[in-house]
């Protein structure tokens, strides 16, 4: 979210008696502006040509990047098969929203940080601006709160947790996010907590109860939520493993039934072992099966968690700043120093590209898909990742695990 800084600029008194009248007529008309909330003359930010070459590079660099990291996520679990599940939705979400944020809201804010901070681009544009630039990163955030909970129900409930499995619920949760980012954005708009679009300044609302609101809902509820379920999901994988450890299953399973049926002159009731062995073989897939998902989610835990970690990280000093200028400045014009603004709004913007590096450092299958669409081997995808999953399925049965005791 961007709050472009502001600030009441003052001029050199004239040293004529008649002009010195003119100025402080002037400057008591000016304060009564800023003090009605009509004006607030921006803060520029000075660059020497190299610096503006240096940060429009960076900034152009920044901005790339996140188009193309997510870019990368898309088109992954669009067209690759093996990505294309219902609980992978989530992750296109995260990277749609992250791709608005780099399409739609970065190239304005570099644009207005190398011109010295100016905004030059039109009252009624503002609030499309704003509304965009507030939307974009609160999606980016409740889908991560989403995911959260999806992960900590997908460890929690392994084998009754259904909307992992349904496409069209999980569709339905991904519309619920961007209607709820959407709505945080409608109050400047209709009336209540206006945006602050003077000459030259772009100014998302300063109101004490809008701060308030949208702060809460777009970044202290999700990051409490986020922390709550990444501390309950550590306690859950702790309880699994240690019960994993303790119990885990056989190295081999005995079934001799067929020497029963070979061997005639066994007793007729040895048969009656049949049920047992066979519960015993169904028992060892059941448990093959149950560490294979817990092994499964305990990464996806692990990923998600390093990607809330930097998130926290990113967007936490913003928002406190944004959170506690109203109250120590007041609601017209900032007393921040513009370029903490603009080192911790970019600092926030870097979420959006870290996120795909992340997936693709920890999956397998993403980082796999991603070396395959940059060397241009489209061919034969899906066929790979199916090769890859398969050898490592018979490495895991290959290699034996705990033997349960008794």
């Amino acid at each position: 979210m961007r709050i472009t800084h502001c600030a009441r600029s003052c001029d050199l008194v004239p040293s004529s008696g008649a002009l010195k009248s003119s100025w402080i007529k002037g400057a008591r008309h000016e304060m009564m502006e800023v003090a009605n909330g009509t004006r607030c003359a921006e803060q520029i930010l000075s660059y020497g040509e190299v610096e503006k070459v240096l940060i429009g590079g960076v900034l152009t660099m920044l901005t790339l990047i996140t188009i193309c990291g997510n870019l990368l996520v898309v088109i992954s679990v669009c067209f690759v098969k093996k990505l294309r599940q219902p609980s992978n939705y989530l992750i296109v979400s995260l990277a749609l929203a992250d791709l608005s944020v780099a399409l739609a809201v970065m190239p304005f804010v570099s644009i207005t940080d190398l011109i010295g901070g100016r905004w030059i681009f039109g009252k009624f544009f503002c609030n499309v601006f704003i509304a965009m630039d507030v939307m974009c990163c609160t999606a980016s955030i409740m889908t991560l709160c989403v995911i959260s909970i999806d992960r900590y129900l997908g460890i929690t409930r392994p084998l009754t947790y259904p909307v992992r499995q349904n496409g069209w619920c999980m569709a339905k949760m991904v519309l619920s996010v961007w209607l709820l980012s959407a709505s945080i954005t409608l109050p400047p708009l209709f009336g209540w907590a206006q945006n602050v679009n003077d000459d030259r300044v772009c100014l998302i609302s300063q109101d004490f109860g809008y701060t308030i609101y949208s702060t809460a809902v777009a970044f202290y509820i999700p990051m409490t939520v986020m922390l709550v379920m990444y501390y309950r999901i550590y306690r859950a994988a702790k309880l699994s493993a240690a019960k994993h450890n303790i119990t885990g299953f056989p190295q081999h399973v005995e079934v001799d039934c067929v020497t029963v049926a070979i061997k005639l002159q066994r007793e007729v009731e040895e048969c009656t072992r049949l049920p047992r062995l066979l519960r015993g073989v169904g028992r060892r897939s059941s448990d093959r099966r149950s560490i294979s998902i817990f092994k499964r989610e305990q990464k996806a835990a692990a990923t998600l968690g390093i990607v809330v970690g930097a998130f926290t990280v990113c967007w936490l000093p913003f928002f406190l700043l944004s959170t506690a200028r109203p109250f120590i400045c007041g609601t017209e014009c900032s007393c921040v120093p513009l370029w903490v603004e603009r080192t911790l709004l970019w600092l926030g913007y870097a979420n959006s590209l870290i996120n795909p590096f992340i997936y693709a450092f920890f999956n397998r299958d993403l980082r796999t898909t991603y070396r395959s669409l940059l060397s241009c081997r489209y061919r034969n995808i899906n066929r790979r990742l199916s090769a890859a999953g398969m050898h490592e399925a018979l490495r895991l049965v290959e290699r034996p695990e705990v033997v349960v005791s008794g």
